[in-house]
């Protein structure tokens, strides 16, 4: 439901809210395939009843990758466990679990000699998260929740590789059968625990950066991470600098954008269709169809068809709002 999003998430799901010009979750599938050594043949998107524009948007982002495209249903939020066994069809072969809502930056490849891969990432504050602990031949010994004490700074991001996906399949499905529930939820970490102690090896992944999109704050700054480090992937076409407007690099302009008399940038992207003028802009991200006046901000996000007219300070602005 993205609560901690709203008012953007009351009318997108969180995935597909635009970072850098792309959704979050395609920015997660070309980042995972760019990382595998093989291409992917499928991805499942496990969802609730978001409707057939959304449904049509996830099948086009398989495509995009050259992966077809399946879409499964979880209709009550019954745990981690229990959202990826809704996808059971697609537990076959070598198999990566990613959370929708989270981007990384590394550079490697993908090592598929163990049985699993569980992508970390340190963090200064171990205990608001899930952990591993290693031992000496950098092997998972223990998943931990939350730790209260100090026990490891690795902390779970959300993106598993398994060996045998059926094996997940049947580990899952364990939990389930057996009612085995953690705060009545079925949970990924319980059916890890007991691969493990049946004697599977897991390593840790790790990643270079770890991105959250939880929140507003957190999402603007994933915004302005993306668009330092993938400089090279945006262009700027040279009709928009008109009317005054100045262009403070790295930014994303989506198309057929007006502006006119504007200072953008550094850390802004504008989604398509969308009309500036004289506004005076940084660090923020405005999505499409939308039309801004006489407004100066910074550490924003602007919905799709929003008006706006004269009121300067940090704005967090839903679809179809309008102020004049």
């Amino acid at each position: 439901m993205g609560k901690r999003m709203r008012p953007h998430t009351l009318t997108v799901p969180k995935p597909l809210l635009p970072v850098a010009g792309k959704p979050i979750v395609h920015w997660l599938i070309e980042d995972i395939a760019a990382v595998c050594d093989q291409p992917i043949d499928e991805i499942a998107f496990v969802i609730g009843e978001f409707g057939q524009e959304t449904e049509a948007h996830l099948l086009q982002i398989a495509q995009s990758v050259g992966a077809k495209g399946r879409i499964c249903y979880q209709h009550e939020p019954l745990g981690t466990a229990h959202a990826i066994l809704c996808a059971k069809e697609s537990l076959q072969g070598e198999v990566i679990v990613a959370f929708a809502d989270t981007l990384f930056r590394a550079k490697f490849n993908l090592d598929t000699n163990p049985d699993g891969v569980i992508w970390v990432h340190k963090v200064e504050n171990p205990s608001s998260f899930g952990v591993v602990k290693l031992d000496n031949e950098n092997y998972i010994t223990d998943f931990v929740e939350k730790p209260a004490d100090f026990v490891s700074d690795l902390a779970i991001i959300g993106i598993y590789y398994f060996k045998s996906g059926e094996t997940l399949h049947s580990e899952l499905q364990y939990l389930i059968d057996n009612d085995i529930r953690e705060k009545g939820e079925y949970q990924l970490t319980n059916a890890l625990e007991n691969m493990k102690n049946k004697g599977m090896r897991f390593k840790p992944g790790a990643v270079d950066e770890w991105w959250d999109c939880g929140n507003k704050d957190a999402t603007v700054n994933t915004n302005k991470r993306l668009l330092e480090t993938r400089r090279e992937l945006f262009h700027i076409a040279p009709e928009i600098f008109n009317g005054g407007t100045q262009i403070i690099q790295p930014c994303f302009i989506g198309e057929n954008v007006e502006l006119k008399g504007c200072t953008i940038g550094p850390y802004v992207s504008i989604g398509n269709n969308t009309k500036m003028e004289n506004c005076v802009v940084s660090n923020s991200i405005i999505q499409n169809n939308s039309h801004i006046r006489n407004l100066n901000f910074t550490n924003s996000m602007i919905g799709n068809h929003v008006s706006l007219n004269g009121e300067s300070c940090e704005l967090s602005i839903g679809d179809y709002s309008t102020q004049s």
